[in-house]
C-alpha cells in the first residue's frame, strides 16, 4: 500500500530522535471492510498501552448500545460539559464516593477523567450490568484490560516508583484503583484497534451515528476536529472526523465522509513526554496520508 510505504520512510527519518522506541500504524476502509498496518521498532504482537482511548472504546461505545437510556445529566458527561473537576488524585477505597460527591451541572467543555469515571457510574446504575460487559463484547481479541493481559510482550511505557512500567497502566488513577475503569487502562495491538472499530460501526453503525453535524467539541464520547489548519488529524481531513487522543502516545481518527480511519499507537511516554512536537507532526503526517485521495 503506497500510504504505508510513505508512512514508513517517514517514520524512519524520525525514530532516531523520537522519545517512543515503537510504533504501530493503521489505516482503515470501513467501506470495503478492511485496513492495513505497519509496525517498526519490533517484532511480533506488541501491545500498546492506549491511555483516553480508553474512554470511546468503553463508555463511548456503551452509549451508543443504550442511547435510549441515557439521562440528561449523563449526556452532558458524555461530552465533557457536567461541571466536574478535570482530574485529581483518588484513592482505591473512596474513589466512587468521591466521584459521585459531585453536583453534575451544565457547563463549558472541560475534558474530564472525573466525568469520564462518574459516566461509567450512571451507566452501570442504569444498566444494572458492569460497563466493560457492555462495552467489551465489540473488541477484537487483542483488546484487553490491563488486569487481564497474561504475559503478552507489552511496550515499555517509563517509569513508576523506580521501576519501569512494562504491562501496567501508566495513568497513576488507574493504576490505584487497579478496576476496570472508564478513563484509561486498555491494551491493545494494533490489529486489535482496527479490527475492533470495524466490528463497532457494523454493530452500531459507528460512522453514521457519531459522524454527524454537531455543536461543541465533543460528541458521543469521540473529540473532533475542530480547526482543520491545526487539528492532529491532518489537514486532509473532513470537518465531522472523529477520533480521541491516548497520553501515552496514541490516537485514531475516522473520517465519515471519505469512509477511512487511521489510527498510530506509540509508547511515546517511555522517554522524554515533555516535548510532543514531533509526536504531534507524525499525528498530523499519519491523517493527512491517511485521508489523501
Amino acid at each position: 500500500m503506497q500510504k504505508l510505504e510513505e508512512l514508513k520512510s517517514y517514520i524512519e527519518k524520525i525514530l532516531p530522535q523520537a522519545h517512543f522506541d515503537s510504533v504501530s500504524v493503521g489505516i482503515i476502509d470501513f467501506k470495503a471492510n478492511s485496513y492495513e498496518t505497519l509496525s517498526l521498532g519490533f517484532e511480533g504482537n506488541l501491545y500498546f498501552d492506549i491511555a483516553s482511548m480508553t474512554k470511546p472504546f468503553t463508555f463511548g461505545v456503551a452509549c451508543l448500545e443504550i442511547e435510549d437510556q441515557l439521562t440528561a445529566e449523563m449526556k452532558l458527561l458524555l461530552v465533557h460539559r457536567s461541571g466536574l473537576p478535570r482530574w485529581g488524585r483518588l484513592d482505591k477505597k473512596t474513589w466512587r464516593e468521591q466521584v459521585l460527591s459531585y453536583k453534575i451541572s451544565e457547563s463549558e467543555t472541560n475534558y474530564s477523567d472525573f466525568g469520564a469515571l462518574r459516566l461509567q457510574l450512571e451507566i452501570e446504575k442504569v444498566t444494572g450490568k458492569h460497563l466493560y460487559d457492555i462495552s467489551s463484547k465489540y473488541w477484537a481479541e487483542e483488546v484487553k484490560h490491563w488486569l487481564d493481559l497474561e504475559g503478552e510482550h507489552c511496550a515499555f511505557t517509563g517509569r513508576r516508583n523506580r521501576h519501569v512500567i512494562h504491562g501496567e497502566v501508566h495513568d497513576d488513577n488507574a493504576f490505584v484503583i487497579a478496576e476496570k475503569v472508564s478513563h484509561a487502562g486498555i491494551f491493545a495491538t494494533i490489529d486489535g484497534v482496527c479490527k475492533s472499530l470495524l466490528n463497532i460501526n457494523s454493530k452500531l453503525e459507528l460512522l453514521k451515528r457519531v459522524g454527524i453535524d454537531h455543536q461543541g467539541r465533543y460528541i458521543k464520547g469521540f473529540d473532533s476536529v475542530e480547526n482543520i489548519e491545526t487539528t492532529l488529524a491532518g489537514q486532509n481531513a473532513s470537518k465531522n472526523t472523529f477520533g480521541h487522543l491516548g497520553f501515552t502516545g496514541t490516537s485514531m481518527w475516522i473520517d465519515p465522509e471519505k469512509q477511512l480511519g487511521c489510527v498510530l499507537l506509540t509508547n511515546e511516554v517511555n522517554g522524554f513526554w515533555y516535548d510532543r512536537s514531533l509526536l504531534n507532526d507524525l499525528r498530523r503526517k499519519v491523517g493527512i496520508v491517511a485521508f489523501s485521495k
